[in-house]
């Protein structure tokens, strides 16, 4: 059983997450940590249009990712739209051992490593940054499916 589980998937919450990871994690709460979404209550009030009414979920500021973890006690999914995001939080006190590089889409000056996962300069260095850590990368977009990437 996964006490929580972090994530960076640039689409956030979508079908796969919902379909896939909540079930594999068991999760019972979802906490999208994301500045732009943090501040847009009608995009979260689409996005909660798609999960399941057991599933809580809520929205925090990359600042605010302790204050959104405090006291919970459910299966917990955290999702960061990107590598930055993921390395900013864990540098302000929000510790993670496994993170889950899930979908990063292709874009100019990205690399593809595999179908789902295109990375910039700034994400393999962010990504060597968190794995010095002792943070440990887990490269999937969905559960039974892991690749082997090297940065």
């Amino acid at each position: 059983m996964v006490d929580m589980w972090v994530r960076i998937d640039n689409r956030l919450v979508h079908g796969q997450v919902i379909e896939t990871w909540i079930p594999y994690i068991k999760a019972k709460f979802i906490l999208v940590v994301n500045d732009s979404l943090a501040n847009d209550i009608l995009q979260q009030e689409i996005i909660k249009l798609a999960v399941p009414s057991n599933i809580e979920i809520k929205f925090v500021s990359l600042a605010q990712v302790q204050m959104g973890l405090k006291g919970q006690k459910k299966e917990t999914l955290v999702l960061f739209a990107n590598c930055q995001d993921a390395r900013v939080a864990f540098e302000q006190g929000f510790k993670f051992e496994v993170l889950n590089v899930g979908n990063l889409h292709y874009s100019p000056g990205k690399e593809q490593f595999c179908d789902h996962i295109a990375l910039s300069k700034e994400d393999i260095f962010c990504l060597k940054y968190l794995l010095k850590k002792g943070v440990n990368l887990d490269f999937r977009c969905v559960p039974h499916k892991p690749v082997q990437i090297e940065l």
